[in-house]
Parts: C-alpha cells; sequence; structure tokens
C-alpha cells in the first residue's frame, strides 16, 4: 500500500496525499497567521478601544514570544511523534489543541476584562502546544511522500508550501476586515473555524490518501527497550505539562510577575543554547555514521542561517505591521485598507510564484544544473536584504518630514516582493533539505530543529519590532538599516561555505 501512495501522480504529478497535506497545512495556517497580525494592534490598542492598552515594545515582545514557543514547541513534538504516537496521532491531536486554543481567544472578549486575559492567554498557549505537534509531523509526512528523493521532493514541498501561504493569504484578509473593523475577539473566532475545517478533512481522509505513511514510529527491536523509550516521553511530557500549568496558573494569580522583554531576552540564549545541546548530543551519543554525522553537521549550518533570515523576515507582524499602520498611506479611493492586509502581500506573491520555482528546479535538474541548499539559502539572505534596504529609504522619508509624511504603500509591497523571493530560495528548500539530510530515526527531531530556527528568529524580531514609533522616529530606518546589513554579511559568509558544504553533501540524493 505505502508503494501505491508514493507511486501515484494524480495530484499535479505528486501523490494524492500531497493534496490532503496541502488541505490540512492551508487551514492551519489560515488561522495561524490569521491571528498573528491581530495581536500587535490588539495589545498595543487603548482599552476604551478594546485592547489591552500595552507599551509597543510590550505587545511586540509578547508576539515574539508566542511565535517562536510556536516553532520552539516543534522540537518536543517531533521527539513526542518519533517516540511515542507516531506522525499521524500527533497531527490529529495538535489540530484539536489548536481549534480549542482558538476557540479560547475567541470567548475572552465575552469573559470580562479580567478573565478574559486568562482565557486569551490560555488559548495562545493551547496554540503553541497543537502547533509543536502538527506543523514538523506533517512537514515530515510529505517528505514520506518521496522516498526516492530529487528534484520531484522539492517541487513537491514548494507546492506544499503554496498551501501555506493560500491559507495565510485568505486568512489575513478575513480576520484582518473583522478584527480591525467589526471586533477583535470576531476575527480570533473566525481564525479558529478555519482550523475546525482542517482537523475535520484530516480526520476524514489520511487513512484513505496515506495509507500506513505516518501511522506508525520507528521501533526498537527490543521489546523492552521500546517500552522504557515509550515511558520515557510519557514522563516527560506530563512533567513538561505540569511545570507550564503550575507557571501559568502563578502567573493568572498574580503570584509571579512576567516581563516580556526580560524573557524574551532570556529566552535567545536559551533557544541557541537547546540546538548546540542537541547536535552535540546526536554527535557524541546517538549512534551516527559518519555519513550521518556530516549531513547533520550540514543541518546545524542551515540552521544558524535561517535563524537569521527569520530573524528579519519575521519582523512582518511587528515592525513591518507597525509601519503600515503609523506611516503608509492606507487610503485606496476613499476606502482605508486595513493594516494587516499588507501582511497577506507576501502570500499572495508566493501563491504567484510557488509554481514558477516549483518548475524552475526541475528545469534546472533536467539541464544538470544543480544549486545546492547553502547556495539557494545564500540567495535567499540577499533578497530579504535587498527588501530591508528599501524600507531603509522609506522609514528616513518618513524622518525627514518629521512624522507627519504617509509614504507610498509600494514600499512596504516592493519589499515584501523582495522578502517573498528570498523565502521561495531558504524556506521549501530548508524543509527538504530537512527531510533529505536527517537520520532516519531522528527525522521528526531534525523537522523541530529547523523550526528551532524560526523560533529564534520570530524571537529576535518580536524584541526589535517594537522599536518602530511615532515618538521615536530616528529608531525605525535604524532597525531597517541593521536588519539589511545583517543580511547581507551572513550572505558573504555562507557563499564562501558553499563548496565544503556541498562536498560534504555528496551522498545525498
Amino acid at each position: 500500500m505505502s508503494t501505491a501512495v508514493t507511486n501515484d501522480r494524480s495530484f499535479f504529478g505528486h501523490p494524492k496525499g500531497l493534496g490532503l497535506l496541502f488541505t490540512t497545512e492551508m487551514w492551519e495556517r489560515f488561522s495561524y497567521y490569521g491571528l498573528r497580525p491581530l495581536l500587535v494592534l490588539f495589545m498595543a490598542a487603548a482599552l476604551n478601544e478594546g485592547g489591552f492598552g500595552l507599551e509597543r515594545t510590550q505587545a511586540s515582545a509578547i508576539v515574539g514570544i508566542y511565535a517562536a514557543c510556536v516553532y520552539l514547541a516543534s522540537l518536543p513534538g517531533g521527539w513526542i511523534a518519533d517516540r511515542w504516537l507516531g506522525l499521524r496521532r500527533a497531527i490529529l491531536l495538535g489540530a484539536v489543541l489548536i481549534t480549542g486554543g482558538h476557540l479560547a481567544i475567541g470567548v475572552s472578549g465575552f469573559a470580562g476584562a479580567g478573565i478574559g486575559k486568562i482565557f486569551f492567554f490560555l488559548g495562545l498557549v493551547l496554540i503553541v502546544l497543537g502547533t509543536g505537534l502538527l506543523k514538523p509531523n506533517i512537514s515530515a509526512i510529505v517528505g514520506d511522500l518521496y522516498p526516492e528523493g530529487g528534484a520531484r521532493r522539492d517541487a513537491g514541498f514548494s507546492i506544499f508550501y503554496m498551501g501555506i501561504n493560500t491559507g495565510a493569504f485568505v486568512g489575513q484578509l478575513v480576520t484582518g476586515y473583522l478584527g480591525e473593523r467589526v471586533s477583535w475577539h470576531w476575527g480570533f473566532g473566525a481564525a479558529g473555524i478555519g482550523m475546525a475545517f482542517g482537523l475535520v478533512s484530516f480526520w476524514l481522509l489520511s487513512r484513505k490518501l496515506l495509507g500506513p505513511i505516518g501511522d506508525d514510529i520507528v521501533r526498537n527491536p527490543d521489546a523492552t527497550v521500546q517500552a522504557k523509550q515509550e515511558r520515557t516521553v510519557r514522563t516527560s511530557t506530563l512533567a513538561g505539562l505540569g511545570v507550564l500549568a503550575l507557571v501559568f496558573a502563578l502567573a493568572a494569580s498574580g503570584v509571579i510577575t512576567i516581563d516580556p522583554q526580560q524573557v524574551g531576552g532570556a529566552m535567545t540564549f536559551v533557544l541557541v543554547g537547546i540546538a548546540v545541546v542537541f547536535f552535540a548530543y546526536i554527535f557524541a551519543f546517538g549512534g551516527l555514521t559518519g555519513d550521518e554525522k556530516k549531513r547533520s553537521a550540514v543541518i546545524f549550518v542551515l540552521f544558524v542561517f535561517a535563524a537569521i533570515f527569520w530573524a528579519a523576515f519575521e519582523q512582518a507582524p511587528t515592525s513591518l505591521q507597525l509601519f503600515a499602520n503609523d506611516f503608509t498611506d492606507r487610503n485606496l479611493f476613499g476606502f482605508e485598507i486595513p493594516a494587516t492586509w499588507f501582511q497577506s502581500v507576501n502570500s499572495l506573491f508566493i501563491i504567484i510564484m510557488s509554481p514558477v520555482f516549483a518548475a524552475l528546479w526541475i528545469v534546472l535538474a533536467k539541464r544538470h544544473i544543480d544549486l545546492s541548499s547553502p547556495a539557494k539559502f545564500a540567495l535567499g539572505l540577499a533578497l530579504a536584504g535587498a527588501g530591508f534596504l528599501l524600507m531603509v529609504s522609506a522609514a528616513n522619508q518618513v524622518v525627514a518630514s518629521g512624522g507627519t509624511a504617509l509614504v507610498s504603500p509600494w514600499w512596504l509591497i516592493a519589499s515584501y516582493f523582495f522578502q517573498t523571493c528570498g523565502e521561495l530560495f531558504l524556506s521549501p528548500v530548508g524543509l527538504s533539505s530537512m527531510t533529505k539530510l536527517a537520520p532516519r530515526r531522528y527525522v521528526g527531531q531534525m523537522m523541530g530543529i529547523w523550526f528551532l530556527a524560526a523560533s529564534v528568529g520570530n524571537l529576535v524580531a518580536g524584541l526589535v519590532g517594537g522599536q518602530v514609533d511615532p515618538t521615536k522616529l530616528e529608531q525605525t530606518p535604524a532597525v531597517f538599516s541593521g536588519t539589511a546589513i545583517a543580511l547581507f554579511v551572513s550572505t558573504a559568509i555562507l557563499l564562501a561555505m558553499v563548496v565544503p558544504i556541498r562536498r560534504m553533501m555528496a551522498s545525498v540524493k
């Protein structure tokens, strides 16, 4: 049955299972990206406008911590799936938790100020836990649909990536309009409905379209050792959830006070430390062969540069969102464009350009022109740098006017175009590289490492994003220029490493 599933080409030349994974991930991203751009505006909005009245730096840091935790949860989520639940059960449980989280956020507006905040942050916690179970494991199943590897798998991931951005595009338009024009909580609730659709579709169709793929774990031949491994995972998971519940209860009751900026700063060091410890552990005690160690070393290098890319790219819901809200002319024939709609520009470009990039990889492969993963990463970093260089010019116009001028929306649109091109060089290729490079018994955890890079990037982006403020104009061009410089320097360093990394990947198909 597995061979029949992977050899199928009825979904635009790809297995039908890719269509199901495309749909499920589309609705999950509808919910995630539908919620995300509303958060910083909602939390920074005054109390009389229905928000929390937080300072921008605090609200932006919370968004960064939330997004960082969403991706960070992918690491234990991959581990739990690899060692206990299996990929498919982890995806289903994750979808249930995400749906419940959006429901909690949606009803928080009707629960009163104090209780409403508890429901709101409880919803964010549930979404973090659910996404950690769903996101790395659904990507791992996509990789399992292509055991032969090669350009077809890269093309499959590009199509899958188009599903992600279809959900993101539609989600941000729907929830952005409802949130900014009707009620914050109507926007939040609409995001949850999308995830419910994804949950139902995967539950009903996964057995038929995926066959046995992702249904079980890679088991140890020794049943005693296997039972011990599963017991360890269960115990660790329950202990972690217990600690999380305790911290949440103490914060909700006011026993402890959490400063988002201090927490974010500390988390940056912790997250990088987690990556270093993980790679050190598998190199020393993971039982890797020489070839697997080389592949894992390449994954570590890609992790570092992916984190740098995401630290720039994920300023979309913070610094770029605030720039759209405060400094951009949003009037279109008398209609004021919701600021959150600019978040959908990136997704629209990806929808349009993903098929082009998917075809490009296959055409280049047929002509025996094969850009390595690090070369594609370097191009992605350079293009993102060009996008932020444009924003420096736009920010300088605002500063020169003393904050009175509203710049053309084309600055943001052009910036998002370059960032999107960079993303298409880096992100789907990175997903595919993880499935190709990762040792089989660590594939779920290596997908978690890929999302850990996004976690670090989101956290850094949240910490710097709140610096875009009408009362502190000089900070805005400094944020954008610093980001551009970091991206261009990283490009140069990675280009210098392309040849040795390519040699280390010589056996990868």
